[in-house]
């Protein structure tokens, strides 16, 4: 037999107790809405006694009867959801814990209420410590009582399933920043001289990696090479490529490959992993050399550079092509030569860094922007300067959601002797 019941909105007054905070800020029935509740009892005496207290509790509930364990099957686990079961341990066919377990197996998101006799005080405290929020005496049930326990039950479960919730959000993110530490690349040099400071930031919440990339690499033949890329896209197809990227740029470099065959290499292996989606990539790579003061660079649609050093900061664009992957084929990308004075380092950096908005009115930091922001700092060491910069970006875009993009800064150069 099923039988469902509206129940009128009361005010009940506040009671004391230990959850009297919870109590008053949940005391009416609105805020918690209608609760959809579940009675599983098989006295039909019984059942009309907890129905017409419910009425009287002041909570707007919606409620349905069952007689047995095997009835009570549906409506725990069809929709829609139940927020309380009112459940007696004894079901003729189903006794005692046996009862409940089977319910929490069936419905483990909803709170349950459990309805004992007189003397069962024991086997309620069980039924508590085996996942029941609460327990009454059916033979001391009163509105007030009945009320309570089902609010509280609601509200402990509703409270459960957030905790659980963060905590799992809070292992996701650490187990994140473990993979996203082993993902991100070590510089792999070993030249005292040189000075490496790499940074990056995902511009997604909780993200894994965004779609910027970077790396940098020493060859047995003293040469250190560096890219900084930027793939299309914010989400985990853009990441997964910038990574497939990234290493094949690295294992390029120590096969040999230099200059302007680096891109086009690069572009055969995005044609042959974007599946048919139209992605691609802005990149720069360069070439440091050790007894010379220049840098070769080969840029695919990518920013320029900041020279820092000797107390200046300055602006670099050498000319560029198109970006990876943007016309497949059809580029052929040039390697330009740059002057790198001894003391002074390329600071290379992705558009995260510079395409914040500033203003109200949509304006944007851009690179005059980000020039003037780096000139606050050019008397700074290298990693105080890199830090410097990304912080200053990120406190003038504040207003208007931060460092929403990604942003890798790799600063290298070789050292004043």
């Amino acid at each position: 037999m099923t039988r469902w019941r509206e129940m009128p909105v009361a005010a009940v007054p506040p009671s004391p107790g230990t959850l009297g905070a919870l109590d008053d800020a949940s005391n009416s029935a609105p805020g918690l809405g209608i609760l959809e509740i579940l009675l599983v009892e098989d006295d039909p005496a019984d059942a009309l006694l907890v129905e017409d207290i419910l009425a009287e509790t002041g909570l707007q509930t919606s409620l349905r009867w069952v007689r047995s364990l095997r009835e009570a099957h549906e409506p725990l686990t069809a929709g829609p959801r139940l927020d309380c079961v009112l459940l007696d341990l004894h079901l003729g066919e189903a006794q005692g814990l046996q009862v409940l377990r089977q319910v929490l197996e069936w419905a483990p998101g909803t709170a349950v209420v459990v309805l004992t006799g007189l003397a069962e005080s024991q086997a309620g405290m069980a039924a508590v410590a085996a996942g029941a929020q609460d327990y009454l005496s059916k033979a001391q049930l009163e509105p007030e009582g009945l009320g309570r326990a089902v609010r509280y039950a609601v509200q402990r479960r509703q409270v459960q399933h957030a905790v659980a919730a963060l905590q799992a959000e809070q292992l996701r993110a650490e187990e994140n920043a473990r993979l996203q530490r082993g993902l991100l690349p070590s510089p792999r040099v070993t030249n005292p001289d040189l000075q490496v400071v790499t940074r990056y930031r995902p511009g997604r919440v909780h993200s894994l990696l965004g779609g910027d990339f970077y790396d940098v690499v020493e060859t047995d033949d003293g040469l250190v090479h560096a890219v900084i890329g930027d793939v299309s896209g914010h989400d985990p197809a853009a990441a997964a490529l910038g990574v497939s990227l990234r290493v094949a740029w690295r294992s390029f470099v120590l096969a040999g490959v230099r200059g302007a065959r680096l891109p086009a290499m690069l572009e055969e292996l995005l044609v042959a992993e974007q599946g048919g989606t139209e992605m691609f990539v802005t990149l720069t790579t360069v070439t440091l050399f050790p007894d010379h003061p220049i840098a070769r660079v080969v840029r695919a649609g990518h920013p320029g550079f900041l020279l820092h050093g000797h107390g200046q900061v300055r602006l670099l664009e050498p000319p560029g092509g198109l970006g990876v992957g943007m016309v497949p084929g059809m580029e052929t990308w040039q390697e330009h030569q740059l002057e790198i004075p001894a003391g002074t380092s390329l600071v290379m950096f992705t558009d995260g860094l510079f395409e914040v908005q500033t203003g109200s009115d949509g304006r944007h930091l851009d690179m005059e922007g980000l020039l003037h922001l780096a000139q606050r700092h050019r008397d700074r060491p290298a990693e105080e300067f890199v830090d410097a910069l990304i912080l200053d970006v990120e406190q003038a875009s504040l207003e208007h959601g931060g460092l929403a993009d990604d942003v890798a800064v790799i600063r290298l150069g070789w050292t004043d002797t």
